[in-house]
């Protein structure tokens, strides 16, 4: 007997348009992110990998935090004097950069560097193990390899990013006491005394707030750019390079729509 083609035309699946693959892929993310959620408050815990991970997010990020940290609060200083300077408001410049630093510098700049050398080596490592089928032999070795290499990066993440946010902006207040105190001999006492009197308890709330949130979207996007990837090596680089375009898209969106909501306490 012949095949018939009009009836094998009619069986075949008929091709997801690009409107429903949308919502597809987000209902992946939303699934995956609810997973992440199930597995971390849910035994058993990995301390000994978090704690691990959190060495190599937090630890190994610093000195690059410091050197970025310490330049831009020597040469946000720097710009800001001249205008300040005109209406004779030097004496300003502690709060300014006090302020400035805290609320958005400090948090958006540990986000975008974090979201360059964490994110993309998240996504790399875990699309490697993906590639390469090893994730495929935890799961058959008895081992929950979301909640092992998963769970333990994004809770990482969060918990080192807020830390690693105070310690950018307390580098940054360094580079600018450096600037203030070869031009002007202002002390480290009073410089210090000067700038934490401008900050408020709702500026710390506001940079710890966006500080995990922004370690959260950073190991999120790179877990599941690197736990779904495919086509052997050019999936590992796909998932790298998209993890970081993604994670810091949506830092600026998260930063946009945070300083909108915290801006309403301050008036």
């Amino acid at each position: 007997m012949g095949i018939n083609k009009n009836e094998n035309s009619k069986d075949a699946p008929k091709p997801v348009g690009k409107f429903a693959q949308t919502f597809i892929s987000l209902y992946e993310v939303f699934s995956f992110i609810g997973r992440f959620f199930k597995e971390a408050f849910f035994p058993p815990y990995e301390f000994k990998e978090l704690m691990r991970q959190c060495y190599e997010i937090g630890y190994r990020s610093a000195l690059l935090i410091s050197t970025t940290g310490f330049i831009t609060g020597l040469v946000f200083t720097k710009q800001s004097r001249p205008s300040l300077s005109e209406f004779g408001a030097t004496s300003w410049l502690p709060s300014l950069v006090g302020i400035a630093l805290l609320r958005t510098l400090a948090p958006l700049l540990t986000g975008l560097i974090a979201a360059g050398k964490v994110g993309s080596s998240i996504g790399a490592e875990l699309g490697s193990m993906k590639v390469s089928e090893q994730i495929d032999a935890m799961e058959v070795s008895a081992t929950n390899p979301f909640k092992f290499l998963v769970t333990t990066r994004v809770l990482a993440a969060t918990i080192t990013m807020p830390i690693l946010t105070f310690y950018t902006a307390m580098v940054g207040m360094l580079g600018a006491l450096l600037n203030v105190s070869v031009n002007e001999g202002t002390s480290a006492t009073t410089f210090f005394q000067s700038a934490l009197e401008s900050i408020t308890f709702l500026d710390i709330i506001a940079s710890t707030f966006k500080a995990i949130l922004f370690g959260f979207t950073i190991a999120i996007v790179g877990c599941y750019q690197g736990y779904n990837s495919s086509k052997g090596t050019e999936g590992v680089g796909k998932a790298a390079n998209s993890s970081v375009v993604t994670a810091m898209f949506l830092i600026f969106i998260e930063e946009v729509v945070c300083v909108q909501i915290f801006s309403l306490f301050n008036t």
